[in-house]
């Protein structure tokens, strides 16, 4: 009995994401595709923090890459991923099924890599091309070595970065790709102080303190700005930041404040913890 039980949650679950990634998905995701193109086209586009809706992403962070893509144009269709688990959760699997993009998933725990491979294996997108695996712990030393030895180099849509912890000194050190668009989490329990948790390439979540790793979202928007990029938005909750090259349809997609997208009452909330680290080492952003 126990093992039937088991058979059904799996293959449930194994439906329950194959429905993300139907002909009726991807064509409702196309229709929307080719409004907000021709919306640009009138100069009457919505604005970013009112398109979210989640498929694959942990939050509304698919609805808003498909807006901001639909913008910008899906010519190179590359993504990079790090922190991705087994790439189904992800801000990425909703473009590699239902858009037809290419690219690397990485993680340091072998047992979701594992399960990743297997899932895109059985079920390959409808374009038949699926995406690369890599199972390694990232930091600011390895990175360009791991996208080198993938091929993931030179321009690529989408570079996104989770991994709690050194988000920040990854992205700083990250050399070989030139992503037009970058998601990426803060920390936004440091509101608007202007500070990063030093560099520790052996850090493991929660380390010391369960809120002492990251980047405020102050130091975030510096670093950005030193890369060549503007903050967009956000999701809804405020961690995870959108960037979006500069050059790149900056009349359609403007600059927002850091301000304007940590308005969720759960920022502040979280912000009581930071007293308790307040006055811990930090660098500037």
């Amino acid at each position: 009995m126990k093992k039937l039980k088991e058979f059904f949650k799996n293959n449930f679950l194994i439906l329950k994401i194959r429905n993300r990634f139907g002909p009726d998905v991807q064509i409702k995701q196309r229709q929307l595709f080719h409004y907000y193109q021709e919306r640009a086209r009138n100069g009457t586009l919505p604005p970013l923090r009112e398109t979210g809706f989640k498929v694959f992403s942990q939050f509304e962070e698919d609805g808003k890459l498909l807006y901001i893509f639909s913008v910008i144009g899906m010519d190179n269709k590359t993504f990079v991923e790090i922190g991705s688990d087994d790439g189904l959760n992800s801000n990425c699997a909703n473009l590699v099924f239902n858009f037809g993009w290419r690219g690397l998933f990485i993680d340091g725990n072998p047992a979701g890599v594992q399960r990743g491979e297997r899932f895109y294996a059985k079920y390959p997108t409808p374009f038949h091309y699926p995406p690369k695996f890599t199972c390694a712990k990232v930091n600011a030393e390895n990175i360009n070595q791991l996208l080198q030895a993938k091929g993931m180099t030179g321009e690529i849509s989408l570079l996104s970065i989770d991994i709690d912890g050194n988000d920040y000194w990854v992205w700083n050190a990250l050399t070989v790709a030139d992503p037009k668009v970058v998601i990426i989490e803060t920390h936004n329990e440091f509101g608007l102080e202007n500070i990063v948790v030093p560099y520790d390439p052996n850090y493991f979540y929660p380390g010391k303190h369960p809120l002492y790793h990251g980047a405020s979202p102050i130091a975030m928007v510096n670093l950005g700005r030193k890369k060549g990029y503007r903050l967009v938005g956000a999701n809804e909750l405020g961690f995870n930041f959108i960037f979006v090259k500069n050059g790149i349809a900056d009349e359609f997609i403007p600059e927002v404040s850091v301000e304007s997208v940590l308005q969720h009452p759960s920022v502040w909330e979280g912000q009581k913890g930071f007293e308790e680290i307040r006055n811990w080492e930090y660098v500037r952003g």
